[in-house]
C-alpha cells in the first residue's frame, strides 16, 4: 500500500475534499387524478384507495408488490 512521502497541509487536504458534492435528486413529474405529483424515477409507486388507505405497488402499470 502505497504511503506519502510527506505530510499534506490542512489547506491542500481541505480543498481536495470540498469538492465532493452530493448530486442533486432527480425527480419525474407526472399527473395522476389531476394532481401533479413528484417521484424518483424507476421506483415503484404507491397505489392508495379514495380512504387513503395503501392498497399496493405498481410500476409501469404493473402491480409489483402487496403494501
Amino acid at each position: 500500500m502505497p504511503v506519502p512521502k510527506r505530510r499534506l497541509s490542512r489547506a491542500r487536504t481541505h480543498a481536495r475534499r470540498s469538492q465532493w458534492k452530493a448530486a442533486e435528486v432527480t425527480l419525474v413529474k407526472t399527473i395522476e387524478n389531476g394532481k401533479t405529483v413528484y417521484s424518483m424515477p424507476h421506483r415503484a409507486k404507491l397505489v392508495t384507495d379514495s380512504a387513503g388507505n395503501a392498497l399496493f405497488l405498481e410500476y409501469k402499470g404493473r402491480k409489483v408488490a402487496d403494501a
